[in-house]
Formats: structure tokens, sequence, C-alpha cells
């Protein structure tokens, strides 16, 4: 935290985030490097969802601890399956689904049949997340990512009563019962253009850093900018997936983003190797090697 905080204003740092399958935890990152010559300051992995790659969770912990080794930051988005369902399912249909609100009302119902299904969905990952607070490494931890987004079941529940609850439920487990103190807790919504961001926000409390998946369009706005801004104060913030590279333009105008994580195929899918190596090459970039801890 306070290294995020001593580098925003000056610096960002460069994520790749790795998605499925968990058998191959590390194949985006090494396209970078492919393209660039460095692998990226930041590896982004996925505690999963079906169920295959459930099994395989180990391999995407020891990734975070080999990338940490190597010097690089760590964060762990989590497509999770409702407490409504298993422990495993599809994206279509699971971790893509609606719950009604009755069953949201439950899952944040302490005691409640759902929210102690909730709570064992959590028990699922702690022994993964306690390998890595046991190894020393800390976690940008981003659960319920969208939020403000409908896609997922978690999502569009705004006010205090809605999605910014499960989160504090989810961090107040994890953090408080489970001890899992090596979690940053990284809060995220999508650039939706209805705005009113603030309003799934859990609290300064709750939130460790602010982040903004770009995705309605290739890079954030300066009133997307602004409006992270005015929810983050003086917390860290950034931007949890974008499919286009940051520009040199974007970088100069909008200082304060403390990473940028590049979304899996879109590095190469929505990128030329020129615009890769363009942000990976630029001063204010910093690249696995160039994160210095204090």
């Amino acid at each position: 935290m306070n290294y995020l905080r001593s580098i925003s204003g000056t610096s960002i740092v460069s994520g790749q985030h790795n998605k499925e399958p968990a058998s191959a935890p590390g194949q985006y990152t090494q396209q970078v490097k492919d393209v660039t010559g460095q692998y990226p300051g930041l590896w982004g992995g996925d505690l999963m969802f079906n169920a295959a790659d459930v099994a395989n969770r180990q391999r995407v912990v020891d990734q975070a601890k080999t990338e940490w080794a190597n010097g690089s930051l760590v964060s762990l988005t989590w497509h999770v399956c409702p407490p409504t369902g298993g422990s495993t399912c599809a994206f279509e249909g699971g971790v893509k689904s609606n719950i009604s609100n009755a069953q949201f009302s439950q899952i944040l119902s302490n005691g409640s049949a759902l929210n102690n299904a909730w709570k064992r969905r959590l028990d699922e990952v702690v022994p993964y997340l306690q390998q890595l607070k046991n190894a020393g490494v800390p976690v940008l931890f981003r659960p319920f990512h969208e939020m403000n987004e409908s896609w997922n079941w978690w999502g569009n529940r705004p006010g205090t009563n809605g999605s910014a609850r499960l989160f504090q439920i989810t961090r107040d487990y994890l953090t408080g019962t489970k001890g899992l103190d090596n979690l940053i807790w990284v809060w995220n919504v999508q650039d939706n253009p209805a705005g009113g961001w603030s309003n799934y926000y859990p609290g300064n409390q709750y939130a460790d850093v602010v982040s903004l998946d770009v995705w309605y369009k290739s890079h954030p706005s300066s009133a997307d900018y602004q409006q992270m801004r005015n929810i983050a104060g003086t917390k860290p913030m950034a931007i949890g997936e974008i499919g286009k590279m940051p520009t040199a333009a974007m970088l100069q105008s909008q200082p304060q983003w403390a990473w940028f994580m590049m979304w899996s195929e879109h590095l190469r899918g929505n990128n030329t190797n020129a615009e890769i190596q363009a942000a990976y090459f630029h001063p204010r970039v910093l690249n696995q090697g160039e994160v210095n801890l204090p």
C-alpha cells in the first residue's frame, strides 16, 4: 500500500491478466515477454469457477509465488459461482446469472442458509490464500469485479444493502474471521456510462484501492478519471481491466493510475506489437525488475 501510494502520480505498473485454463497460469504474461522482452510488473490470475480450473487452483497459487519471487506484484480476481449452487459452475448460467432479491438478501443475513453457504464457498479458497500469506505474498484481491454491471450474479445492486454489503461481509470474514491480512482489497466497477459508481462503494474502511474496468471505450475518459478520483480520495486507484494499451497521452493526462491490467487475449487480439512495446517502453511504466518495494 505504501508503495502504491508512493508511485501514484508519477509511475504506473504494467499488468497482464492470465485467464483460464488454470493449468497455464502464466501464458499471457509470457506473451508480453515475447513481444517486449520484459515481463509485466503485475501478474494477474483468477481463482476460477469451472471444475477443471478449480481443481487446478494450486497451479495458480504456485504461479503467484513465482511471480512475487521474480519481483512482480500479484493480483487475484475471482469469477465466483453463486452460493445458490455448487462450488463449480459454467460461466453462462453460473457466474453469469441472476439470483432473486430474496436470495441476495439471505446471503447478507448472518446465520441464514445462504449466508452459511457463502462462508463455505469462501472457505474453499482460504487454504490457497493462506499459502500466499505464509509465503509472504501480498495479494491485490479483486472480488465482485464490475459490481455496477448486471452480467454477474453479485452486481447491479446499488445502496447500503446491495453489492457493497456483500463486499463488506466478505472482507470481514476473510480478513477478520480467517486472519488473511495479506489481502489488499481492490474495489472495482466498469466504465458504465450510467455513472453513479459511488452508489456501489463499500466505504473507506473496506476498500484499499479503487479500480475501473474500461470496456465501453478504449481508454478512460477525463470524466471517468475524475469520477474515480472523487471516490478514491487519497487511496490508490487503478485500471483493473483494459483492452487497449495505455498511450503516452493517456498517461500524461491521467497520472494517478497506479497500475493497468491488460485483459488476457486482448493483449495481442486488440493491440499491435508496436502499441504493446510503446506502452512497456514508456518511461513512466514500471515492468518486472523496476517495481522496487521499500
